[in-house]
Parts: C-alpha cells; sequence; structure tokens
C-alpha cells in the first residue's frame, strides 16, 4: 500500500521539506493556501533583507547564483533564490496553490489506545499504527472543500505569520473608538508595495513594537514621509540591535556560533565534564556580551535617544529577539523623521493613542501594531481534536514540547516543522527535514515515548536557565542540536577538517553539505 505524505505549506520549510521527501521516493503533495510559493517571504515590506549574511542564509547544496552581489539580498532576490530552488529540485508539481487547510484530524486509533502505546505511533516507525489524517482543504477562490487522507502529515505553517497578535484593551478604549485605521503589521506588508506607499503617504503613522518588524515598517514609512510627516514608534521593551554581524572588523559569529563559544553554555543532556567546563567559562560568555554592549553604545546613539537596553545582550541572544537594524534607521532618528516614544500600554482615543505619562494624545491617521504572532494559537487551531490541541500547548509547557524540536511524543504520523529558532532557519530546518526524510524512510530507531518526552523536559529545563520564558530559541546550542541529529541519522558530526577549525570556526549551511549519502 502507497503511503502517501502531506505537506501543509509551501513557504522555506515547506520547499525544503518536499525536496527531501521526493529524494526518499515518496510522492508528497504540498497545501499552500497562497496563490505562489515563498510563505512569509511573500508579504513583506519592500525594504526587507536578510538579517544574515548570505553564505549563512542559503541551502546547503544549493547556493546563491553568482549574479547576487549583495551581502544581504532583499526580498524579491530572496523570493527569486527560493522559485529558482523549487525548480531545480522538482518540487512546483507537488504544490498545490490556493489551498487553505482548514483542520487535520487523526482517524483509526483512540486516544486510549495512543496513550497506551509505549514506542511512538505504536511502534517507533512512521507508519506503525492504522491510523491515517484526514485533511480538510479549501479552494480559496470557488470557497469550496474536500477532504484528502494522507498517512504521515508535515506540517510547515509558520511561526510568524497568520495569526496576528493584537494587544487587548479596556472597553471603549479600543481600535473601535479611532476615527483613524488600525492593522497589524502583517497586513501592510501583504499590500502591493504602492498600495502600501499611496496609503501611508502624506499620513499620520505610530508603530507600535521594539522588534525587528517594528524597526523595518517605521524606515520604511519614514522614508517615505520625510520629517513632515513623522512616524511615531511606541516601544515597551527595548532590545539590542546591531549595525552588522561584525563588530570592531571581527565576526560576531567567532564569539557566539562556534563550538568553542558552545563550550561557556549548558547544553541539554551534557555530561558531567561538560556541565563543569560551562560553569568554569561562564565568565567568559558575560565578557563576551559586555564586550558587544560596549562596542554597541560606542558606534550607536542609543544613550542619546533613550535606546539602552535595561536588560543584557545575552538576554535578547538567547531569546533570539536580537537583530540587525535596518538601513539608515538612526539617521532617520537623527533627522526627526522617526519620533520614539516609551510607553508599558496604549490606548486608543478618537485622535490617536494615549500613552503613560501623557495626557496629550498622539494624533495619528494610521496605527500599525507590529506586535507579534500567535503561533502557539495557529499551531493548536489545525487541530480538530481537542486532545491534540492541549498537547500541543498546556499550562504545563513553556513552549510546544517536541521531540528533536520534531516530533510530538503523544501526536503519531506528523511532523512540525519551523518552530524552533536558529542563527538560519535555512540549514536549521534543512537539517530537521533531513531527519524526517530518514525516520520516513525507516532509518531512524526512536526511543520509547517516555524516553521522548524526559529527552522533551531535558531541553526545556536546560535553556530555561538562561530564558525562563524560553520560547523555542536554540541559537546559543544549534552545533549541539545539529549534533543530535547527525547522530540520529548515522552521519559524522564533526563537519571541519582540522580540530583548531572543529572548535573555533564557525558553523554554517557548507559545513552540512553532503550529510547523507545518497
Amino acid at each position: 500500500m502507497e503511503k502517501k505524505v502531506a505537506i501543509i505549506g509551501a513557504g522555506l520549510s515547506g520547499l525544503i521539506a518536499c525536496k527531501y521527501v521526493l529524494e526518499t521516493g515518496f510522492q508528497p503533495v504540498v497545501f499552500e493556501a497562497d496563490e505562489g510559493l515563498g510563505g512569509q517571504w511573500r508579504h513583506t515590506i519592500e525594504s526587507t533583507k536578510i538579517q544574515n549574511h548570505k553564505q549563512d542564509f542559503q541551502f546547503v547544496d544549493f547556493p546563491w547564483d553568482s549574479s547576487v552581489k549583495e551581502d544581504n539580498p532583499n526580498n524579491q532576490q530572496v523570493q527569486a533564490y527560493f522559485h529558482a530552488y523549487a525548480q531545480r529540485f522538482g518540487i512546483v508539481p507537488c504544490i498545490r496553490f490556493n489551498s487553505k487547510v482548514i483542520d487535520i484530524d487523526y482517524v483509526g486509533e483512540s486516544n486510549e489506545d495512543i496513550k497506551s502505546w509505549e514506542l511512538w505511533n505504536g511502534d517507533g516507525t512512521p507508519f506503525g499504527s492504522k491510523g491515517t489524517w484526514y485533511i480538510t482543504v479549501q479552494d480559496t477562490k470557488s470557497f469550496s472543500t474536500q477532504v484528502h487522507k494522507a498517512e504521515f502529515v508535515i506540517l510547515c505553517i509558520g511561526k510568524y505569520s497568520g495569526l496576528p497578535n493584537f494587544p487587548e484593551f479596556p472597553h471603549g478604549k479600543g481600535p473601535e473608538v479611532f476615527k483613524g485605521k488600525a492593522m497589524h503589521s502583517m497586513d501592510y506588508a501583504a499590500l502591493d508595495n504602492k498600495v502600501a506607499a499611496e496609503l501611508v503617504k502624506n499620513k499620520r503613522v505610530t508603530v507600535v513594537g521594539s522588534g525587528k518588524s517594528a524597526l523595518d515598517v517605521a524606515t520604511e514609512i519614514a522614508d517615505k514621509n520625510g520629517v513632515n510627516y513623522p512616524c511615531t514608534m511606541i516601544q515597551r521593551t527595548v532590545h539590542w540591535f546591531l549595525k552588522d554581524f561584525n563588530i570592531w572588523g571581527f565576526s560576531l559569529a567567532y564569539l557566539y556560533f562556534n563550538r568553542f563559544a558552545e563550550l561557556l553554555v549548558h547544553k541539554p543532556g551534557e555530561n558531567l565534564l561538560l556541565s563543569l567546563v560551562a560553569t568554569l567559562l561562564s565568565p567568559f560568555r558575560w565578557g563576551f556580551g559586555k564586550l558587544i554592549e560596549i562596542y554597541l553604545k560606542s558606534k550607536l546613539p542609543l544613550k542619546k535617544f533613550g535606546l539602552v537596553p535595561k536588560h543584557s545582550f545575552h538576554h535578547d541572544m538567547y531569546k533570539c529577539t536580537f537583530g540587525v537594524l535596518p538601513d539608515l534607521y538612526f539617521d532617520k532618528v537623527k533627522e526627526g523623521s522617526i519620533l520614539i516614544k516609551k510607553s508599558q500600554s496604549v490606548t486608543f482615543c478618537n485622535e490617536g493613542l494615549i500613552i503613560d505619562g501623557e495626557a496629550k494624545a498622539i494624533e495619528s491617521d494610521i496605527v500599525v501594531f507590529a506586535t507579534g504572532f500567535k503561533g502557539d494559537q495557529k499551531l493548536k487551531s489545525i487541530f480538530k481534536s481537542a486532545t491534540f490541541q492541549s498537547l500541543i500547548k498546556s499550562p504545563r509547557n513553556v513552549t510546544v514540547p517536541l521531540y528533536r524540536q520534531i516530533l510530538h511524543p503523544g501526536i503519531p504520523q506528523l511532523a512540525i516543522m519551523g518552530y524552533a529558532e536558529a542563527l538560519s532557519n535555512i540549514y536549521s530546518n534543512e537539517m530537521r527535514c533531513q531527519w524526517v526524510a530518514r525516520f520516513l524512510d525507516g532509518n531512524i530507531k526512536l526511543p520509547s515515548v517516555k524516553e521522548m518526552e524526559k529527552d522533551v523536559k531535558v531541553w526545556e529545563e536546560t535553556i530555561k536557565q538562561y530564558d525562563r520564558k524560553w520560547d523555542s530559541c536554540i541559537v546559543t546550542c544549534g552545533i549541539w542540536y545539529n549534533d543530535q541529529l547527525c547522530k540520529d541519522m548515522k552521519c559524522n558530526h564533526l563537519r571541519k577538517k582540522t580540530a583548531f577549525a572543529e572548535l573555533f570556526e564557525p558553523y554554517g549551511p557548507a559545513d552540512y553539505n553532503g550529510l547523507v549519502q545518497k
């Protein structure tokens, strides 16, 4: 009997998953709600660029075309790169565009049977049980629905899209009393570039948020409107942002993204010796962070504009909330086309927004909320089963409990991609997709459900030492994580040519090329 594999989403992780599943011999079907591939990158603002250097943001076996000269390609170049990748590996024929998955339902095994399994899916294999996933798909043009069946589902629905997070407002103080337009950055980014430019032209725009998307939106609007119609930013928490990944001409990767850097932090499942080394070398970790803070304070006008974060650089590093500044951001702040306000809360009035400590409203025509997404809720809502919804995120878990950041111990025949964050989400997702492909092909043996749950708990408790509200950021132990995947796949996890390089050279996509011999 043919085992059908369904992939939900044709964004970055969906494309990679399809590529490796195809190479394993399956014929996957990819359901994509949009009319084109690329996921979130199809809906980014005009000025968006990748934060990493392009050599760190590339597929392991498909480098950027030589015609791309920029170190940080823009969103149009990224989309072209994704399209070229999809064409090169025969992914496009597998995609059903304009096909929105409404929900998925697992049929054939009772909840009681699933809970009684000692091994995942009954026997520790991807197709061990008699269950089948029923996938309800809506045609986004005709609005008709169909139910498709698959023995294995790979969820690639994205964590930072689809379900925007809006602040809650007291009765009578929300957007309903505002005479202008309130929207989320997701909706602004989805606009055609010309439409977006016309929308904000000569308008008083206020951006609420302090993350990367807030800075990008504010900079783009300031570039369009200048000092005559300055863009106001309201920030609750100031974060550390870099000009680029170099300090004093020295790549940040040598401080954080090599094996030596990972010796300075505690890692999930480490032995006593490594634990002792991490404790003894912790002053170096503290010193690296302070060095970066000193550099940023000396190179950027943080103090002048009240933008020195109250927390350490490491705090943002461990939470994946640091980033790279948009081009000319501080030039816009200096000239007055971006005005920065701080407030722990905002409320609406007829004219605009009221913030802490100010009686006069910030008069606005448009308010853009760059306040993140409800990734957990989005993931939960795709399951029809209330039992599976409760397994995705419960009050006991600080993040979605996934073994190897891929499989939920209690949900059979399903993998979740793109949830854990690393420095570069291309090759971290590529490692996970190769792992899933090897698993589907019968080349990876899982431990018992109890051992999987124990491993999940170890990861959670270890990383909570650095981020007590851990939300799946694994940037500080990404090499350690990849080592585990390599060992599962029976591949050599030591990817460098010499012992010195192994310890001190940064890891990147090129190191994992040719990982699995076909």
